[in-house]
């Protein structure tokens, strides 16, 4: 039974990325005029609001493809589930989850949704995937549990037969209850449970008992590879390269997969690398406002943070 121990150096990965993309954020939003405001708190966030037709955190010409297609455009309903606490007011009445410049939806909205990301099927090949399939957002995919009942559980994108868990500044994975977990049907065909890891917390600790491991740790990782082998995908994490803490978190979960098959079928990828193979501006766009791929400049290499550099 593997351990999972929550150390100073996991912590900082996730909390030096988001200082990384506040501080690109601030300067993009001021830079290019842009509609947005701070959150409260002592590390304040950039959220962007629509102005027109038109929102800061989107390329315009994704923004508009996304309101094109509503099953696209529901995304932008998804609540900002810290809004009340966070945020001031506004005059929608409403923040948006994607309003975020941490939204790693946002993100993966930003690639897949822009109109040119597949044009010379670069991003196909790199994920291993049928040329021709459209992007599934919040695909509620069917996993079954015993008993008969199934878990609805929300998968971030599926394209064609691959299902995608996006990651940018989130801490980790998630914990579960280990009864929770063991209560999927395939659990035991698809895990050996003694290479997961778990996590030692438990309320017996406070009144000096010994403690027992409760909880399995990457509790999402572990229901999207069971999703995967339920509805005959593969599954891919895609996270920043500069979180190494994630794709450690997700290899100890792949190697715990007993159906050679499946694992073979799982799979990790960075935004950097998916930066590599899609459009200029896009490329572009991604390296300004998130620091991912190549850098956002001119030819002699200084910063160009014009707006109309994406509108050409």
């Amino acid at each position: 039974m593997s351990i999972a121990k929550a150390t100073p150096t996991v912590a900082r990965y996730a909390a030096e990325l988001r200082c990384e993309l506040n501080l690109r954020n601030e300067a993009f939003a001021k830079t290019h005029k842009l509609k947005h405001c701070l959150s409260y708190g002592s590390q304040p966030v950039i959220c962007y609001e629509p102005d027109g037709d038109c929102h800061g955190n989107f390329l315009p010409e994704t923004y508009q493809a996304i309101l094109q297609k509503p099953q696209w455009a529901r995304r932008l309903a998804k609540a900002h589930t810290s809004a009340r606490v966070a945020l001031p007011r506004n005059d929608r009445g409403f923040w948006s989850e994607l309003d975020s410049s941490n939204s790693s939806d946002a993100l993966l909205m930003n690639v897949f949704c822009h109109p040119g990301v597949f044009e010379d099927g670069r991003v196909w090949s790199l994920l291993g995937v049928q040329e021709g399939a459209a992007p599934e957002f919040g695909l509620r995919a069917r996993v079954p549990l015993k008993h008969g009942k199934a878990d609805r559980t929300e998968v971030d994108m599926r394209l064609g037969s691959l299902l995608v868990e996006a990651k940018l500044t989130e801490a980790d994975f998630q914990t579960r209850e280990k009864e929770i977990v063991e209560n999927y049907r395939d659990f035991d065909e698809v895990f050996d449970r003694k290479l997961l890891p778990v996590w030692p917390w438990s309320p017996t600790r406070e009144h000096g008992l010994k403690t027992r491991a409760t909880r399995y740790v990457s509790y999402q990782l572990i229901r999207n590879v069971l999703a995967a082998w339920a509805n005959e995908c593969a599954f891919c994490v895609l996270c920043d390269a500069r979180r190494p803490d994630l794709v450690q978190a997700w290899y100890e979960i792949m190697r715990a997969v007993k159906i050679v098959d499946l694992r073979l079928r799982c799979k990790v990828l960075t935004w950097q690398e998916l930066a590599e193979v899609v459009p200029e501006r896009l490329r572009d766009f991604l390296g300004e406002k998130y620091g991912i791929g190549s850098q956002f400049s001119r030819p002699d290499g200084t910063w160009d943070f014009s707006f109309e550099h994406f509108q050409r």
